[in-house]
């Protein structure tokens, strides 16, 4: 079992952090830092909370420190426990730029340690769905993927008046989908940018397109603030046929209605058959087939067990440096392009 403490009490570390670190199986929680000790969120039985940070950075028995804070202190405490000596499991929007994220790992060669990005929607059943059907081989070569992460909610834009990096779409959205492509696809050629702020300048950034170009495939990797109706959260096009995949993952769906998982919810985060994706596709014979594919069960806990793993058995990490890096150059890009920073 790994001793962890959390850097951060809010929305990540109760939603998409500690339900699944629970059910990895792997971990102690020993410590949770806030500023403040108020909060909405149900104290984990056993668990030490403090407004100290010093509680987690002289604390011995710790294996790992994870920082959930807001995005702007995300280098700041990663930082800082790196100093400390101890290992780190960073959310993402990993840092600012590549020039902080080259520090950080730096600094953990240096010492030894263990730093890695959480990127959890690796483990995303749309995501997985699309692998499995891609290694069937019945869409034959690959040439064109979308992947849209959409949201109708218009009052977040309409109610910024300034661009930030923090509250970017780009840095806050495609930290998942950039990811997503360079995990499975690997690094690009050449990308496209097409990032704007939808309702004028002075505005925040609620909308980009993304086009990673690869020897004969291109990746679109799309998001808007202002889709009433979504489009596919995957759609794969090959030479045989095609995979649309329209709903997205269901983890964060339960999770907002604190259905959590566990023994006592089997079916959480479970795709019902109308949320399938349709495989259409020639065979080698000519026929025309269509079908419903079962999307693969997603599980964010896959990311606890892998550092579990890297830490007590010295396995590789599953998100390698360079693939934080490549993904932190294309949001910096982006951004600057808008910003003409």
């Amino acid at each position: 079992m790994l001793k962890i403490a959390y850097i951060g009490n809010g929305k990540s570390a109760n939603r998409y952090h500690i339900p699944f670190a629970l059910k990895s199986g792997r971990v102690k929680i020993k410590t949770i830092y806030a500023r403040h000790l108020t909060s909405p969120w149900t104290k984990v039985a056993g668990v030490h909370y403090t407004t100290e940070l010093n509680d987690i950075y002289n604390d011995d028995e710790l294996d790992l420190v994870v920082v959930t804070t807001p995005s702007a202190f995300h280098y700041q405490y990663a930082k800082e426990a790196l100093e400390h000596g101890k290992n780190v499991l960073l959310e993402k929007p990993f840092a600012r730029t590549v020039a902080q994220a080259k520090e950080l790992f730096d600094l953990a060669k240096a010492k030894d340690l263990f730093l890695m990005a959480y990127q959890n929607r690796r483990f995303d059943s749309d995501f997985l769905t699309v692998q499995k059907v891609i290694e069937t081989g019945k869409l034959g070569q690959i040439l064109e993927v979308e992947d849209n992460y959409d949201y109708f909610r218009p009052e977040v834009p309409q109610g910024q008046t300034e661009l930030k990096w923090t509250e970017s779409f780009l840095y806050t959205h495609a930290c998942h989908t950039v990811d997503q492509i360079l995990s499975y696809f690997g690094q690009p050629n050449d990308v496209h940018y097409d990032v704007r702020q939808l309702l004028g300048p002075g505005r925040m950034n609620d909308y980009f397109d993304l086009d990673l170009h690869y020897d004969q495939l291109k990746v679109s990797i799309r998001s808007s603030y202002f889709r009433l109706k979504s489009r596919p959260s995957f759609a794969v096009y090959g030479t045989k046929g095609v995979f649309i995949k329209q709903t997205e993952d269901q983890q964060e769906h339960d999770l907002k209605h604190f259905y959590l998982p566990g023994s006592d919810h089997p079916d959480f985060g479970v795709d019902t058959p109308d949320q399938y994706g349709t495989l259409t596709y020639v065979a080698d014979d000519g026929t025309y087939h269509e079908e419903k594919v079962v999307s693969e069960v997603g599980d964010y806990s896959r990311v606890y067990e892998a550092v579990y793993q890297s830490l007590v058995h010295r396995a590789p990490k599953l998100v390698k440096d360079e693939e934080t890096l490549a993904q932190l150059q294309i949001l910096e890009t982006g951004f600057q392009q808008l910003s003409g920073e």
